[in-house]
């Protein structure tokens, strides 16, 4: 099948369809312009690869670093870059297009905003694998997250020698861990309230149209 056919068999299925559920990956992120690895990795993170010879963004963020210091000054450039610095990408204002009118959900395990950048309704999304925006407990033990944008900036505004000032490691209010990204990478990521209302939502968009034609598109 060409993909002019490809085109064609999509817009046929959402033409028909009553409802329209949108699977989205890191593929949508990188089709945007939000590559972790190659020119842009190396553009912002020169100075990482020099030391710790990183090769992409994604096993960087794994990396055993010596000290909290260093590990924020890492992480805080990998959240500005990727969820504060960019503007909405195209693919994502393209596809907000494409279902304008229509009655649609997305289900997204990105974690970087570029649909609620792009102007998609936030009753219309489940994040299901957090947010680069949201710091929690690194032992989970609270369920609640908090926003970190103005630490972010003033990590990477104030690190030096790629570490960050010992004052600005975040600590949890409750008990005193460390914080850490609201992103699920163990049995520690938190649930908030946010997360488990999208997921009712969620839920209950299926309930709704649960004998309605659907479409799917990933």
């Amino acid at each position: 099948m060409s993909n002019c056919e490809k085109l064609k068999e999509v817009a046929d299925l959402l033409s028909t369809a009553d409802a329209i559920v949108i699977g989205a990956g890191s593929g949508l992120s990188a089709a945007a312009g939000l590559t972790y690895s190659g020119s842009r990795f190396e553009q912002l993170f020169s100075d990482f690869i020099s030391k710790y010879h990183f090769s992409d963004m994604y096993s960087a963020g794994f990396y055993p670093f010596d000290s909290l210091e260093e590990y924020w000054a890492y992480w805080s450039k990998h959240i500005f870059y990727n969820r504060y610095v960019p503007e909405a990408g195209e693919p994502y204002k393209n596809l907000l297009k494409i279902l304008e009118g229509k009655n649609y959900f997305v289900l997204t395990t990105n974690v970087d905003h570029q649909f609620q950048k792009a102007g998609f309704d936030k009753e219309r999304l489940f994040y299901t694998q957090g947010d680069y925006g949201l710091f929690q407990c690194s032992k989970a033990c609270h369920k609640k997250t908090y926003e970190n944008e103005s630490l972010i900036n003033k990590m990477v505004a104030q690190q030096q020698e790629l570490k960050i000032p010992h004052w600005l490691v975040p600590k949890c209010p409750k008990c005193g861990e460390p914080l850490a990204v609201n992103i699920r990478v163990d049995q520690y990521f938190v649930e908030d309230n946010g997360w488990l209302e999208a997921q009712n939502r969620y839920h209950s968009f299926f309930k709704k149209t649960r004998i309605k034609r659907f479409s799917f598109l990933n």
